[in-house]
């Protein structure tokens, strides 16, 4: 009997059916061992020697691998073709070596595609572990280990609040914490546009005013309204005649298939997805047999493939789309010692897989590589310039003419943040011609700061600067959400407190390692480590060398040392010039003291020098900004009972009311549905829990409150919702007893067997079509399909949550989840649970731009 080791069981499952009775092909579920989580897995004193630990929850499965391999004449590791790969193959190759179940036979076998063609092809081809790619993987393993746990404690210690730092990880934060820099520091320049709506032969089209009174104009020449309204009155009153058209032909060839970096830059753009999600629904398309290894550096595609491809445009368009030779493409990636096939389908005849967010993605990949090999489009780009009368102001029009599609025909590759103004159609046009003159427009223009960084661009620029590999940037991206570094809105990344500070210290105690160029650099030598061109330990020893003495001395520095100098490198950020020119450091609220950065408990934040006689504070946050604005604790009055002042502050967890000072003070946070907070509706929130009176049945009191869910009552370890804050003040006793029996009959925490109603109904699973809905749980909100209950993570709202995150919950959910019922004892490696699939990044974010002002006429 032979033994088949793969990652997957999906995996197994397909392999198993073209391989014969006598191989038996088991699933590792992934890694199956890995550094502890403590002091001491690396020693670099000892050759930085690594103590390898099983993971718990494949006890079961190792056991079932250990029992076939006694048996086996011979192991074939058939993990995917990649260093990890590899490494999961040399891990249960050494597994099996202690347990003493390793059999003499021992291959190592690799398909790019998991087609029956490829499988016994490689079956066929097998050869020995590569030790070269084990110890690349060994070298980045420890490196990050090292870094994760020799930093992260200086962060801990001397950064209250911080999380984490990694080698990579921190390198990505800083290109969206320093984009955010630029953004700020951007100063605005106003500038106008004088457009002619024009048409000729029924076709409309749009020319600008290029020259205006004998003088040439760049994009902000015309500065104000004025001069805007000036230049539009005399392009209205001028008739316009062509002076000259220019053509030029061009060609555009077609972009190579995808690699991993390029499918995850245009499944951003064109599908929404996110890297992590991208590479999840990749690889279910890769293990069903539909798509060619997904983790790849390489645009080449295998000779048969691009004859497949050539006769898939043949079939579909006519000869001319078919180019005369076969297209070659080479890999542009440095050190690309990884690269595979470029991302293909297995299949060219098939032109849809599966459903849902597969059925996309597949669509997307099929469409790229075949475009790949198609005839290159043939364009046509005219410029036209029009004069009027005097010579002296001339409009401009340019567009293109596509004069065969080619490629084209079939895809286009999308862009990030460009518009390409060429691509507009233009009317064919001649010498002499007077298009006719619709309308002329004056557009008030202001130009814009860089572009936040969305998911594909960010991947996009870590390629460019050789930070990371591009099967590591979805776990990267995904580790800044989780840590709170970063927040998504609108497709983009906004960097948060949290991110800048973190940011900030290693900028100013470890530049070096948070540089670019250094990082591109580190990752370049461990390629060289992959390639065989250096020695894993040489590596580390050089970076050990220099990277603990910089760890311990920063670790001797006291904490208000490191803040003091956290507070001069970040002056600029926390306090910015004012227009009036006064001092930016004066607390406006005694006027005396001075303002500077401090580290407390939760983290850091603004306070005065005068404390404690001043007790202002602000959160880390530039001055004037929304979320950190200079306000300072609020005086809202004196409580009449106490004689007491009652403040208005903010904290960690957001604004909230004090009553007194020190430990015996009374605090309450506001509700957000208060509009305007003043002393009454302070007094009010003091009071809480109010009690209403007691149960006409019981005599047990029913009082009304505000926990952490929101507004509640509750009687005799019962309660019911409110539906606002005024709620909690304002119910009666009818009103109070009708809800706690509404509560009890299933309105509150539901009895079994009860039905509640959603919070929000979401629609039908993009997959399984089961009807999603949102619900509120005893542990807070979660969604279900009916089938699998997913809990919402603190990083989704309710409000914010989409269907296709609450899709990709419920199936990482049921993913995680242990089989129902028992498993066959005599086929033990089905019983082990699916290694628990990562959780969905929120949804991504922008900047809205202000629409542009149009001058009247």
């Amino acid at each position: 009997m032979q033994l088949v080791i793969v990652e997957s069981p999906a995996k197994a499952k397909t392999i198993e059916k073209y391989l014969g009775s006598d191989y038996r092909v088991l699933a590792s579920y992934g890694h199956v061992r890995d550094l502890p989580a403590k002091d001491g897995s690396v020693d670099p004193d000892a050759g930085f020697a690594m103590e390898w630990e099983n993971y718990a929850d494949k006890t079961r499965q190792l056991k079932a691998i250990a029992d076939e391999a006694k048996h086996a004449d011979r192991l074939i590791l058939a993990t995917d073709p990649d260093r990890e790969g590899e490494a999961i193959s040399w891990h249960v190759q050494e597994v099996l070596r202690a347990r003493k179940a390793l059999p003499k036979d021992v291959q190592r076998v690799t398909f790019n595609a998991i087609t029956k063609p490829a499988v016994t092809a490689a079956m066929a081809a097998p050869r020995e572990l590569d030790t070269d790619l084990i110890d690349a993987y060994r070298a980045r393993r420890a490196l990050d280990y090292l870094v994760g746990f020799t930093l992260s404690p200086v962060l801990w210690r001397k950064l209250p609040g911080a999380k984490s730092a990694g080698r990579v990880q921190s390198v990505a934060l800083r290109l969206i914490v320093d984009r955010e820099r630029e953004i700020e520091k951007f100063v605005a320049q106003e500038y106008w546009s004088v457009i002619a709506q024009m048409e000729h032969d029924g076709t409309p089209f749009a020319a600008r005013l290029v020259t205006w009174k004998g003088q040439k104009l760049d994009r902000l020449s015309i500065g104000n309204q004025g001069d805007a309204l000036a230049a539009k009155a005399d392009v209205e009153a001028g008739r316009f005649t062509v002076q000259s058209v220019e053509t030029k032909p061009a060609t555009r060839n077609p972009p190579p298939p995808f690699t991993t970096s390029t499918l995850q830059q245009e499944a951003a753009r064109k599908l929404g997805f996110s890297a992590d999600h991208t590479m999840r629904i990749a690889q279910g398309l890769y293990e069903d047999g539909a798509i060619t290894y997904m983790r790849t550096d390489g645009v080449q595609m295998d000779g048969s493939a691009i004859s497949a491809a050539r006769r898939a445009i043949a079939d579909r368009y006519d000869a001319h789309y078919v180019p005369d030779a076969p297209r070659q493409y080479q890999t542009k990636a440095k050190n690309a010692q990884e690269a595979h096939e470029a991302i293909r389908p297995t299949d060219f005849g098939k032109d849809r897989v599966g459903s849902g967010d597969h059925a996309r993605l597949y669509d997307l990949i099929w469409k790229r590589a075949l475009a790949s090999q198609m005839a290159s489009a043939r364009l046509e780009r005219t410029t036209v310039e029009m004069a009027d009368g005097t010579g002296r102001n001339v409009l401009r029009a340019t567009g293109q003419v596509v004069m065969f599609p080619g490629f084209l025909a079939l895809y286009e590759e999308g862009t990030d943040d460009t518009q390409d103004e060429e691509a507009r159609r233009l009317p064919r046009l001649r010498e002499g011609d007077s298009p006719a003159k619709k309308a002329v427009d004056a557009e008030q223009h202001f130009t814009q700061p860089p572009p936040r960084f969305s998911e594909a661009s960010l991947v996009k620029r870590m390629e460019e600067l050789g930070i990371g590999r591009p099967s590591t940037y979805a776990s990267i991206i995904k580790t800044l959400k989780d840590r709170g570094y970063v927040r998504v809105e609108k497709n983009r990344f906004f960097a948060e407190e949290s991110g800048r500070l973190v940011t900030a210290f290693l900028e100013r105690f470890f530049e070096k390692y948070v540089g670019f160029d250094y990082t591109a650099e580190l990752e370049e030598e461990l390629d060289d480590v992959s390639g065989g061109r250096a020695q894993w330990q040489k590596v580390l020893e050089a970076f050990w060398r220099d990277f603990k003495p910089r760890t311990a001395e920063v670790m001797e520095q006291q904490p208000s040392a490191i803040t003091a100098e956290l507070d001069q490198f970040l002056g600029d950020y926390l306090f910015p010039e004012k227009a009036d020119g006064s001092d930016p450091r004066l607390c406006p609220n005694c006027g005396e003291g001075r303002l500077a950065l401090r580290g407390g408990r939760f983290g850091a934040f603004i306070a005065c020098s005068n404390y404690p006689e001043c007790k202002f504070t602000r959160r880390f946050a530039q001055a004037g900004a929304a979320d950190g604005a200079d306000t300072g604790p609020e005086n809202l009055g004196k409580d009449p009972a106490t004689g007491l002042e009652v403040e208005r502050k903010s904290g960690r967890f957001g604004p909230y009311i004090q009553l007194g000072e020190g430990k015996d003070a009374k605090r309450a946070s506001i509700p957000k549905d208060i509009g305007e907070l003043d002393l009454e509706w302070a007094l009010k929130l003091l009071s809480l829990p109010r009690t209403i009176g007691n149960h006409p049945e019981t005599g047990e009191p029913i009082t009304a409150s505000i926990g952490r869910y929101g507004p509640y009552l509750a009687h005799s370890g019962k309660y019911a919702r409110l539906q606002s804050t005024a709620e909690v003040f304002e119910t009666g006793m009818n009103a109070a007893v009708a809800k706690l029996a509404d509560a009890a009959a299933g309105g509150g925490r539901p009895q079994r067997g009860a039905a509640r109603a959603p919070l929000k109904e979401l629609g039908k699973h993009p997959r399984t079509e089961a009807e999603i809905k949102l619900m509120e749980g005893r542990y807070g909100p979660y969604v279900t399909d009916g089938t699998t209950n997913a809990t919402l993570p603190k990083s989704i709202t309710p409000e914010a949550l989409t269907l296709e995150e609450a899709a990709q919950l419920i199936d990482a959910r049921a993913a995680a989840a242990p089989a129902k019922g028992k498993a066959k004892k005599k086929a033990p490696a089905k019983k082990a649970a699916a290694k628990p699939a990562a959780k969905k990044a929120p949804a991504k974010a922008a900047a809205k731009k202000a629409p542009p002002k149009k001058a009247a006429g």
